[in-house]
């Protein structure tokens, strides 16, 4: 019992955290700058075209956490955690180095280390993964 809600807690903050991102992405909500003001930011760091891309970023994140929260298709909603960090990474903090100090990609490799753990653990028995297959 204390392994299923352990990575049920891990599923909700985690998964959560990411349906906030997305929304920010794609409604402006939680400080968020919606398509039009993400699309902007993501043209000047080479990312086009930006709205589209805001929104394709926005609908993985929310898409991804909101499954991930509900431990459903986990591994799928692992691959879309886990492709937006790659883009993180590889986009904004790469070259900044591992440390966040620095702005660099260290949270993005613990939340990737995290997806892919829990897609090869299994979403648990507290999960619509467990209850359906």
């Amino acid at each position: 019992m204390s392994l299923a809600l352990g990575l049920l807690i891990v599923r909700l903050v985690i998964g959560l955290l990411f349906v906030g991102h997305g929304a920010q992405k794609l409604f402006g909500w939680f400080g968020g700058y919606g398509p039009k003001g993400t699309g902007s930011w993501l043209e000047s760091i080479g990312v086009k075209p930006g709205v589209a891309m805001a929104v394709v970023a926005g609908l993985l994140e929310l898409t991804g956490g909101l499954l991930f929260a509900a431990g459903l298709l986990t591994p799928l909603a692992a691959a879309f955690i886990v492709a937006t960090m790659l883009v993180a990474i590889a986009k904004v903090h790469g070259s900044n180095g591992l440390w966040a100090t620095a702005n660099g990609y260290e949270y993005n490799l613990v939340l990737i280390a995290i997806a892919i753990g829990v897609a090869l653990t299994g979403a648990g028995a507290y999960s619509l993964d467990a209850l359906i297959w």
